[in-house]
């Protein structure tokens, strides 16, 4: 049973919509003012809140302000409720962050059907998406009915690349953000010494270039390879801004999305700088396989280059090799007839890892 929050000052107002509500088996919670209706917001978690706009102590936009403020509240559907038609009050509320608006007097139908709608909305925007081409455009083409939301560009198409081509420089115009649909890409930067830095090898799933649009510069801050023929769609930054910022329930979706847990990008650093070079090798070989570029039996993943292994984890590719070896005379690894890694004991892997 969905939870509605009731925020309204009125006490027959209040009464009479709820009654509406719970005869449409909802569980409702009410509150006769907006300090209240944060307080029980935080208390029951509710699926949707409807607040009124004018109240005493504390105004329907100053409830929702504090919406917006706190995390565990933001993406809860809102629904303001009031007397006031002029427009001016309702594009506050919208441009404030609210999902809809009601005047009052309503119907009892016109009311269930736009709390069925935004709840609808609201699951949709929880279902776990598809990461494909086909998941994107469907997320995509869903949220484009949010507000603040209209005008993303629908149905993107892939483009094919070939081995060592190279799909950005550091320094271009950062344009786009890129989502794998097949294929592996190395990203990585280039030293002073004229060595490269590897920051990332990335498969199907997975985006690249998300950093780079959001850097004060306005270019990619890093360079992308072709390490593997790849089908690739290209996610213009106009889009990519619109859906990080147009409406807090999308941008959490999205960020959650396009993420490719970079949280672990602050762990890795310090790991580069502190940890052992065989613990940032196991960790390193772990990561590979979470991502499938690597197997634990023949004939399955992709050949990493040595070089680029070298590159992962911050030391020389003759260290990195002489590691590998060590790793593959304790029988944790071995390789097979095209060089590609397999994984022999992940459980040992995972102790050196952790150690």
């Amino acid at each position: 049973m969905k939870k509605i929050l009731l925020i309204e000052d009125n006490d027959d107002v209040r009464e009479n919509t709820a009654d509406i509500l719970e005869l449409a088996n909802y569980d409702v919670i009410t509150a006769e003012n907006g300090e209240i209706g944060i307080q029980k917001a935080k208390e029951f978690s509710p699926d949707l809140v409807i607040c009124d706009i004018m109240m005493p102590q504390m105004d329907g936009f100053q409830v929702l302000q504090n919406f917006e403020k706190d995390m565990s509240m933001v993406s809860i559907p809102f629904i303001f409720l009031t007397a006031k038609t002029e427009r001016e009050d309702i594009r506050t509320g919208m441009n404030l962050g609210a999902d809809d608006y009601l005047t009052k007097p309503f119907e009892e139908n016109e009311l269930l059907g736009v709390i069925a709608c935004r709840l609808n909305k609201h699951d949709n925007l929880k279902k776990e998406i598809v990461r494909n081409l086909k998941g994107i455009n469907t997320f995509i083409e869903e949220v484009s009915e949010f507000e603040d939301m209209e005008g993303l560009s629908k149905n993107h198409m892939l483009k094919s690349y070939e081995k060592k081509e190279i799909i950005f420089w550091e320094g271009d115009n950062a344009h786009s953000l890129f989502f794998i649909e097949s294929g592996n890409v190395k990203t990585y930067k280039g030293t002073e010494a004229g060595k490269e830095l590897v920051t990332g090898l990335y498969g199907p799933g997975d985006f690249i270039g998300q950093l780079s649009l959001l850097h004060a510069a306005g270019t990619y801050v890093e360079n992308a390879v072709i390490l593997e023929d790849a089908q690739i769609c290209a996610i213009p930054k106009v889009d990519f801004l619109k859906l990080l910022y147009g409406n807090p329930s999308v941008s959490q979706k999205f960020i959650a999305m396009v993420s490719n847990n970079l949280i672990n990008v602050q762990s890795h650093l310090v790991d580069m700088a502190f940890a052992p070079v065989r613990q940032r090798a196991a960790k390193a070989l772990l990561e590979l396989y979470e991502k499938g570029l690597i197997k634990d039996k023949p004939n399955g993943g992709m050949s990493i280059p040595r070089e680029d292994f070298a590159g992962m984890i911050g030391t020389a590719t003759e260290t990195a090799i002489r590691t590998l070896s060590d790793f593959k005379d304790e029988g944790l690894i071995t390789t097979d007839s095209g060089r590609r890694i397999i994984i022999l004991n992940k459980e040992e892997l995972l102790n050196i890892a952790d150690f």
